[in-house]
């Protein structure tokens, strides 16, 4: 099984936070090789960064650094993934999460998340 971060949980997944549940932490931990982050988290991140709406604790080079150092694979936006967005029902309207589960389905992914409205949609999650 593959998985892919939710921004939130690629962020406490790398700080070592203690928001991360620990059977989350787990699945992560025992999935090396198989984490998959989308580059559309990375754009969230520094926007929110940029914006002053996030403090990370370290930089945005080290963020990238640490992504590739855990083996994380990031994965660009394909065409396919946009095909599956326009498709989505509007039950959440955040573009991020809504091309994180268009991502998950088009790449047969488990999302990793506690975003309750991510939830909503038939795609697999785990917490």
């Amino acid at each position: 099984m593959r998985y892919l971060l939710d921004t939130h949980a690629a962020i406490w997944h790398l700080e070592d936070s203690p928001r991360l549940p620990s059977r989350t932490r787990e699945i992560i931990d025992n999935n090396a090789g198989h984490l998959c982050i989308c580059s559309a988290s990375l754009w969230e991140i520094a926007i929110k960064v940029s914006r002053g709406k996030l403090d990370l604790q370290f930089t945005l080079d080290e963020l990238f650094d640490e992504v590739r150092d855990s083996d994380i694979d990031i994965l660009q936006i394909e065409e396919e993934h946009l095909k599956r967005y326009i498709l989505l029902p509007s039950i959440h309207k955040d573009p991020f999460d809504r091309l994180l589960i268009s991502t998950a389905l088009a790449e047969n992914l488990t999302i990793i998340t506690a975003d309750e409205n991510v939830r909503k949609y038939t795609v697999p999650w785990v917490w």
